[in-house]
């Protein structure tokens, strides 16, 4: 089983142009969102967070269940679920502004334990910003890792979120060495600093760095640099494109079982190239609707 760990929120996403146009609410957030895609293309998937009591967040725990996703290990509140207001420019891509003050999720404490049938756990956005349960979810992270489970972390800056960059950079760094696998966007890593080579040096088997439109690139520890190039689609918006990526990614080494950074390092050239194409392959479907709604495994040729 692959556990998500972080939050699940509400998009309101506009219909329209102006700054008063009609707002449609959808079902996200970064870790929901990966949660969803991986239950879609089949892998044994439990979500970890705390959602509300209201009724987004029943409606965000039966997203995940229609999905497949396990959510036993989901925590509740009586506290509002969290809303994201998104703005989509003129090549779809997706900018937010947030509702978080006395939200579930930023709620979330450390599990007793994870279900006993965990290969890997991912973390990332904005559970890992977030106080106090940004501490909680740092927790879980270095338990994890230390037990010898595969963790990725996808950071998918918002950075209108961060009251001071520089401690949040010095905190990304001391997540490292409990990562296996790190992914983020070409933004993200350039608000960040450093190298896939620096990174790399710190703990993480792999770096997977997207680009949007362009594809995505992989950094071994062996020096190895894999691009591939993205799947041309008729972009609606990319609301979840990273998310999918993370779950295209996971659910790959899954199927390979090749969740371990010993198994990260014998992919290959070959191997990195078919992977990263069906995550690119999974992106694009994301891409061409709107909202976050990744691909299910019969839209996708079998790796």
């Amino acid at each position: 089983m692959i556990v998500v760990a972080g939050e699940a929120l509400i998009d309101l996403v506009p219909q329209g142009a102006g700054a008063l146009v009609g707002l449609q609410p959808a079902l996200g957030g970064g870790p929901y969102n990966t949660a969803v895609a991986l239950g879609r293309l089949g892998s044994p998937t439990a979500f970890c967070s705390r959602v509300s009591h209201d009724a987004f967040g029943e409606a965000l725990l039966d997203g995940l269940r229609e999905a497949g996703v396990e959510v036993s290990s989901v925590q509740r509140g009586a506290e509002p679920t969290t809303l994201a207001v998104a703005s989509i420019d003129a090549d779809g891509s997706a900018s937010y502004s947030f509702y978080v003050e006395g939200t579930a999720d930023r709620l979330f404490t450390v599990p007793a334990q994870l279900p006993d049938a965990t290969r890997a756990v991912s973390f990332g956005t904005c559970s890992l910003v977030l106080e106090p349960g940004a501490s909680a979810y740092e927790e879980l992270m270095h338990a994890a890792a230390a037990r010898g489970v595969f963790t990725t972390l996808d950071p998918n800056i918002r950075a209108g979120l961060i009251p001071d960059a520089d401690a949040y950079r010095a905190r990304f760094k001391s997540w490292l060495p409990s990562v296996s696998l790190l992914k983020l966007s070409e933004e993200d890593a350039l608000w960040l600093g450093g190298t896939p080579r620096e990174w790399l040096a710190s703990g993480p088997a792999a770096v997977v760095i997207t680009h949007g439109g362009d594809g995505l690139t992989a950094f071994t520890r062996d020096g190895s640099v894999h691009p591939v190039p993205g799947e041309e689609v008729e972009v609606v918006d990319t609301i979840g494109a990273g998310d999918t990526v993370n779950a295209a990614l996971l659910h790959g080494l899954a199927t390979r079982g090749a969740l371990s950074p010993a198994a990260l390092a014998e992919l290959g050239p070959e191997g990195w190239t078919e992977l990263l194409r069906f995550a690119a392959r999974a992106a694009a479907i994301t891409c061409s609707r709107a909202g976050a709604e990744p691909p299910y495994a019969s839209e996708l040729h079998a790796l």
